[in-house]
């Protein structure tokens, strides 16, 4: 139908990308469709100031296109400011391909997505996230190569998952810090909802500290796998989230701080590595503040994926991954200042910082 002649809420439908809640003023949105090997997939690329748009590809089993669309215009947004925030020379892009990864992933779907990759240039550079693994990236590899986050045999920086966990472990001492003036996890009780590759390896570095850790996930038999590992406790209440406990480890999907839960939160600190925990970031992050819950921002202490991989562009070693990486604890700190001296919430403190330094080099490459 010609857009002259459509009704309104048929050029509503006809309007999927600017007509959308999530969508902030994004470069560039791409969809992939490739029937032989089934790949429905979404590109977005939110801002490339700071550099090409390096994030994650997501494959998630999303109950219709709109959704995935809005977790692609969420995540890529993120990116942005996750590089911006953590000092990285780089833009926020993020992919999604929709489907079930454990049944509708293959080597034939993974090139296909590649060869999009491909098409634009270095403008987007993928890398691992939900429903992927080094070895997808090693594929993608094959026809381009622009992907990071590929196996170190192929000269990569292998799995970011144990990084990205550090760096939460990290962030979460640091709110711990300023809400209970000791960093000491030592006999905290953290309630760690998702247990996959990050939450897993959180649980790990928790255990070691010494707090009392309780785990919930969708995957039972990955409950007791974990459990028995580190000798967690599997959450056997009705609502996880007025557990009593110091802090909230959300490490599963978005969105899990919204008008149905942020009243309930019990916890004192909210700290994992989940992105975009905030449904709404202005109506949500105001509660948690007026509640005294203090929210370390998830793009903030999360970013160890993203240092880990954007060692491959850079070329640094692991030392100096790592170095990176703690310095999340410091940052986490600043920004917790920050917020208290401008009356904000943590999050609105950590997104105007990072906007400072896009602006600051949007501004630079204006002069040359």
């Amino acid at each position: 139908m010609n857009a002259a002649f459509a009704t309104g809420k048929e050029l509503q439908k006809m309007d999927p990308v600017f007509g959308q809640l999530s969508f902030d003023d994004h470069e560039q949105i791409v969809f992939c469709n490739d029937k032989d090997t089934g790949l429905k997939a979404i590109i977005g690329i939110h801002n490339s100031v700071m550099g090409p748009a390096l994030g994650g590809t997501r494959m998630f089993n999303y109950a219709n296109e709109w959704e995935a669309l809005n977790d692609v215009l969420r995540l890529s947004r993120g990116m942005t400011y996750k590089s911006a925030i953590t000092g990285l020379n780089i833009g926020g892009g993020k992919a999604v391909i929709i489907g079930d990864a454990k049944t509708q992933k293959t080597p034939e779907l993974m090139r296909k997505f590649g060869e999009f990759v491909h098409s634009l240039s270095g403008r987007y550079i993928t890398a691992e996230d939900v429903g992927m693994e080094t070895r997808d990236m090693d594929i993608v590899r094959d026809v381009t190569p622009y992907v990071t986050g590929i196996s170190e045999e192929r000269g990569g920086s292998g799995n970011p998952s144990p990084v990205t966990a550090y760096g939460v472990f990290l962030g979460m001492k640091a709110a711990v810090k300023q809400q209970f003036g000791s960093d000491n996890l030592d006999g905290k009780k953290v309630l760690v909802q998702g247990i996959g590759h990050v939450g897993e390896a959180l649980v790990e570095y928790l255990t070691k500290e010494g707090a009392i850790v309780t785990i919930t996930d969708i995957n039972e038999e990955k409950l007791y796998e974990v459990a028995a590992k580190y000798g967690a406790t599997i959450f056997a209440g009705d609502d996880l989230y007025s557990a009593d406990v110091d802090v909230y480890a959300p490490c599963a999907m978005g969105a899990v701080l919204n008008d149905a839960t942020v009243n309930k939160i019990k916890a004192k600190v909210i700290a994992g590595a989940a992105n975009n925990q905030l449904a709404n970031e202005n109506i949500h992050g105001a509660i948690l503040k007026e509640r005294g819950i203090l929210y370390a921002p998830d793009f903030l202490i999360n970013a160890g994926g993203i240092i880990n991989v954007y060692a491959e562009l850079e070329h640094y070693d692991k030392a100096e991954i790592m170095r990176k990486t703690e310095n999340i604890y410091n940052t986490t700190l600043e920004i917790f200042d920050y917020a208290i001296k401008n009356g904000m919430t943590t999050h609105h403190a950590a997104l105007t910082i990072a906007q400072n330094r896009i602006d600051l080099r949007k501004i630079e490459n204006s002069k040359r």
